[in-house]
């Protein structure tokens, strides 16, 4: 299987560290041979038909920030991604930008273009899903090519595809979780140890769980993105980020979070949807499923008959994101040795 890599941050460098030292264990128990022909990052690309050394592509990305030490007639300064998709023969795009959810770019062009190349995709950037996820399933079907992205949604923690195969006989009748481990984490730091909300904020990003602008986090619309994809993807629903009611953490004071503990309960930003999305803080009590600590994700489904079934796992990481695009990859493998 070849493998066109775009993007090669902290997702892109932890998928191509699994491709290589797992190399033997994903062909011997899944039959599983990505060959990385492609890795495009903001600045070029190398490209070679042949398969892409990765632990060079790794080493110098590193060290430099760049892979432009793999010389002429491999590296190729200010190549695009549109520029691989047209040009590099390949049958999966592995989509791995940074998130913009405003237009949802370069990913959605990458996606566009990929689509009617008629490469199967797997995506871990919510961008593009969280703007335009209906269109895009409908132009994937279309060229009947797979779309895959699991990593959007709980990182390494499979949710999308347990409400979906998993609960399979169930009506699913609402859904609810703690969908971004940032703000988990603030939450948790101020219940557990009375900090306020800038210091909390601080220690997150000082350990590497916020970004230097964590907007996306604290405002409740990374949160709100996963909503979307999730209910689109479980539901059947055709939302967009437009249509959900966001409120995020930033106006949660230590006296709020002090007032909830003395109620036998806790603050929490939770995503719901039901009757209507949502995205807001909430009191919940300390004994629901949903009360996980730290970077902790979880995802609470109603359904009839079972009742509320509860998933919880670490929402976010290279690592866990890139073991996601390896499960992608495993099923697109099958899909095509049927």
């Amino acid at each position: 299987m070849r493998v066109l890599l775009i993007g090669f941050g902290v997702v892109g460098q932890s998928f191509a560290e699994l491709v290589d030292s797992e190399a033997s264990a994903l062909a011997q128990n899944y039959g599983l041979r990505p060959k990385i022909v492609g890795v495009v990052d903001s600045k070029g690309a190398v490209l070679s038909p042949n398969g892409i050394d990765l632990k060079k592509a790794l080493t110098y990305k590193r060290e430099s920030g760049s892979l432009e030490r793999f010389g002429d007639g491999t590296y190729l300064r200010g190549r695009t991604g549109l520029d691989a998709i047209k040009e590099v023969d390949c049958e999966v795009v592995v989509e791995a930008t940074p998130t913009d959810l405003k237009k949802g770019e370069p990913g959605l062009s990458h996606l566009k273009a990929a689509m009617k190349e008629g490469r199967h995709i797997v995506c871990t950037n919510k961008g593009p899903l969280a703007v335009a996820m209906p269109a895009l399933i409908e132009l994937a079907s279309h060229n009947k090519i797979m779309f895959k992205f699991s990593g959007t949604v709980g990182g390494g923690t499979p949710v999308l595809d347990f409400a979906k195969k998993c609960l399979e006989g169930s009506q699913i009748r609402s859904i609810s979780g703690i969908l971004n481990g940032t703000t988990n984490y603030i939450l948790s730091k101020m219940s557990s140890e009375g900090s306020r909300m800038k210091d909390a904020l601080a220690e997150a990003q000082r350990l590497g769980y916020a970004e230097a602008d964590p907007t996306y986090d604290v405002g409740g619309f990374d949160t709100a993105c996963k909503l979307v994809i999730i209910s689109n993807y479980v539901l059947g629903s055709s939302l967009s980020l437009g249509d959900v009611k966001v409120k995020g953490i930033s106006d949660v004071a230590t006296e709020d979070i002090e007032r909830a503990k003395a109620k036998g309960q806790t603050v929490k930003l939770i995503g719901r949807m039901d009757k209507r999305p949502r995205v807001g803080p909430e009191e919940i009590p300390v004994t629901h499923p949903l009360n996980v600590s730290g970077t902790f994700n979880a995802f609470s489904f109603d359904t009839h008959p079972a009742g509320e079934i509860t998933l919880v796992g670490k929402g976010a990481g290279g690592k866990e994101t890139a073991s996601s695009v390896i499960r992608d990859l495993i099923e697109i493998r099958r899909t095509f040795a049927r």
